[in-house]
């Protein structure tokens, strides 16, 4: 009796850690995005003077521009690289894919579960817009598929036009490593700077 006791009394106290732990990173998570969403608004500021793109060198981890998506109410920082830590910080820019005014593809990826949690809701000819120091670039959704998610032929780097492609995991609810990948693909609209 004494024994299921304290087993008992040990797993409540495990519940309670592993709810603790998850908990933290929930709150480590929105705390890294809202430091980089004001640094990505900084960046970006209206009245501030633009960098020219040639100077535009954004260093792997840091804020290099604001993802708006009107359509879900979204405005996300841009932060260079994929890697798990810089995903935690917002959308990832793929590093070796270009930017705008590059003429070659662009490639921004996000985790379904936090900023690109309501990407189904989009639709062809919505809107997307990149800030970025030295402008403003809009962007219509000209199409999505979903592929396997070691399916890697959707990243081709091209540099013959440009084109904005949102990759993030699918099915949207699903819990764990997702087996596909959700992409989104969207052409430049206007040479608004």
């Amino acid at each position: 009796m004494k024994l299921a006791k304290i087993l008992a009394i040990g797993i409540v106290v495990s519940g309670v850690v592993i709810l603790g732990i998850g908990l933290f990173q929930l709150w480590d998570i929105k705390r890294q995005e809202q430091i980089s969403l004001e640094a990505a608004k900084e960046l970006v500021e209206e009245n501030k003077p633009k960098v020219k793109k040639e100077e535009f060198k954004p260093e792997t981890g840091e804020a290099s521009g604001l993802l708006v998506i009107p359509k879900i109410n979204a405005e996300l920082a841009i932060v260079e690289g994929t890697d798990a830590d810089d995903l935690e910080k917002g959308v990832g820019h793929y590093k070796g894919s270009f930017y705008p005014e590059e003429n070659g593809q662009i490639v921004l990826s996000g985790h379904r579960d936090t900023v690109f949690r309501k990407a189904g809701d989009l639709v062809i000819g919505d809107q997307l817009t990149m800030k970025m120091p030295y402008g403003d670039y809009t962007y219509e959704i000209t199409g999505t598929k979903i592929v396997s998610a070691d399916d890697t032929s959707i990243i081709t780097l091209q540099n013959s036009e440009e084109e904005l492609v949102l990759t993030t995991c699918y099915p949207f609810s699903y819990v764990g490593d997702a087996p596909e990948r959700y992409i989104i693909y969207a052409k430049r609209t206007s040479d608004d700077h």
